[in-house]
């Protein structure tokens, strides 16, 4: 990949990271309730998420998926009713002094993390859609396409780890302004209406009309 593509999509991965999204609501959700480190986990599966849908697009599967009505909505409405599930536990959680409970809550533990990021970026057919529409645009036909993948695959990962976890930072950040029970109740209400939001955006979202 010239260097010249290579920015150009660097760029376009920096406004893709950072344009809030429900990954970036799972980001700052675990950050608030686990702390930095722990929330890495999260991040973690949020990436792995993220390189199956770009997997599933280098491969041509991503193409037969957002061409299929029937795939394309189970996945979308396994999102939401995820995304849902989320809004109800974040509303749920106990109205605690959460600054005594970061990094020490299990909650099932990393592997729990992991998955629950995982779902977030796995059941959300948008990034299909938009890996589809955007991926052309920065990869040479001609040239070999593995490594223009893996540069893209690498490149995407650095940038949304990094973003991600300044998401992750700024709800901890958060937690240090508002620490109250009454506070954090009000806070978890908050990214509990920001998951419910996601989830009815993604709802919204419609297979676009073959060409």
């Amino acid at each position: 990949m010239a260097w010249q593509v290579w920015l150009a999509f660097f760029g376009a991965a920096i406004v893709i990271s950072v344009s809030p999204g429900a990954g970036a609501i799972q980001s700052m959700a675990t950050g608030l309730t686990h702390g930095v480190r722990r929330g890495y986990w999260s991040i973690l599966g949020l990436e792995i998420g993220l390189m199956l849908q770009l997997t599933l697009v280098a491969v041509g599967l991503g193409a037969a998926v957002a061409g299929s009505l029937l795939a394309f909505n189970i996945i979308k409405w396994v999102g939401v009713a995820y995304l849902v599930y989320l809004a109800v536990r974040q509303w749920r959680t106990a109205t605690l002094d959460l600054r005594e409970q970061v990094g020490k809550s299990t909650d099932g533990g990393r592997l729990a993390l992991v998955v629950r990021g995982f779902l977030v970026n796995a059941t959300n057919p948008k990034g299909l859609v938009f890996f589809l529409a955007v991926l052309p645009q920065f990869v040479v036909p001609t040239a070999p396409l593995l490594s223009q993948y893996l540069a893209i695959g690498v490149t995407m990962i650095v940038v949304d780890l990094v973003v991600m976890g300044l998401y992750t930072g700024l709800a901890v950040r958060l937690l240090q302004w508002l620490h109250t029970p009454r506070q954090q109740t009000v806070l978890n209400r908050v990214f509990s209406g920001l998951f419910a939001t996601a989830a009815v955006v993604l709802s919204l979202v419609r297979r676009s009309a073959p060409a």
